[in-house]
Protein backbone atom coordinates (compact mmCIF):
# COMPACT_ATOMS: atom_id res chain seq x y z
CA UNK A 1 0.00 0.00 0.00
CA UNK A 2 1.67 3.42 -1.10
CA UNK A 3 1.63 6.22 1.01
CA UNK A 4 -0.24 8.99 0.48
CA UNK A 5 0.61 12.82 0.70
CA UNK A 6 -0.51 16.20 0.47
CA UNK A 7 -0.29 18.70 -2.45
CA UNK A 8 1.94 20.12 -0.81
CA UNK A 9 4.34 17.77 0.45
CA UNK A 10 4.80 16.69 -3.18
CA UNK A 11 6.44 19.76 -3.88
CA UNK A 12 9.92 20.55 -3.78
CA UNK A 13 10.66 24.52 -2.98
CA UNK A 14 10.66 26.03 -6.30
CA UNK A 15 7.80 23.52 -7.59
CA UNK A 16 5.29 24.99 -9.32
CA UNK A 17 1.52 22.99 -9.16
CA UNK A 18 -1.53 23.19 -11.42
CA UNK A 19 -4.76 22.60 -9.19
CA UNK A 20 -7.15 20.46 -11.51
CA UNK A 21 -10.70 19.59 -10.47
CA UNK A 22 -12.48 16.27 -10.82
CA UNK A 23 -13.54 17.55 -14.51
CA UNK A 24 -10.33 17.96 -15.76
CA UNK A 25 -10.82 21.97 -15.55
CA UNK A 26 -8.15 24.17 -13.78
CA UNK A 27 -9.00 25.66 -10.60
CA UNK A 28 -5.83 27.08 -9.49
CA UNK A 29 -1.99 27.79 -9.39
CA UNK A 30 0.24 27.11 -6.87
CA UNK A 31 2.91 29.31 -6.87
CA UNK A 32 6.34 28.31 -4.77
CA UNK A 33 7.17 30.84 -1.57
CA UNK A 34 9.83 33.20 -3.12
CA UNK A 35 8.07 33.72 -6.70
CA UNK A 36 5.23 35.60 -7.75
CA UNK A 37 2.86 35.94 -11.04
CA UNK A 38 5.57 37.58 -12.79
CA UNK A 39 7.81 34.75 -12.05
CA UNK A 40 5.41 31.83 -14.12
CA UNK A 41 6.97 30.03 -16.21
CA UNK A 42 6.44 30.67 -20.52
CA UNK A 43 5.46 26.61 -20.00
CA UNK A 44 3.08 26.86 -17.65
CA UNK A 45 1.31 30.07 -19.91
CA UNK A 46 1.37 27.74 -22.72
CA UNK A 47 -0.34 24.64 -20.97
CA UNK A 48 -3.02 26.89 -19.66
CA UNK A 49 -3.73 28.87 -22.73
CA UNK A 50 -4.04 25.62 -24.84
CA UNK A 51 -4.83 23.41 -22.62
CA UNK A 52 -7.59 25.47 -20.07
CA UNK A 53 -8.80 27.81 -22.44
CA UNK A 54 -6.99 30.73 -20.23
CA UNK A 55 -6.32 33.85 -22.52
CA UNK A 56 -3.51 35.28 -22.56
CA UNK A 57 -4.63 38.60 -20.41
CA UNK A 58 -5.43 36.44 -17.28
CA UNK A 59 -1.26 36.30 -16.98
CA UNK A 60 -0.27 39.57 -19.10
CA UNK A 61 -3.47 42.12 -18.32
CA UNK A 62 -4.29 44.91 -21.38
CA UNK A 63 -1.16 46.60 -20.64
CA UNK A 64 1.50 43.73 -20.50
CA UNK A 65 0.97 43.45 -16.72
CA UNK A 66 0.11 40.42 -15.10
CA UNK A 67 -2.68 40.98 -12.93
CA UNK A 68 -2.35 39.89 -9.09
CA UNK A 69 -5.77 37.56 -8.91
CA UNK A 70 -3.27 34.48 -9.37
CA UNK A 71 -2.56 32.39 -6.24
Amino acid sequence: MSKKITFEESLGESDWGLIIDSKGNLKGLFIPDGYNEDDIPDSIIEMCVNNFGIGLEEFYGDDDHRPTMLH
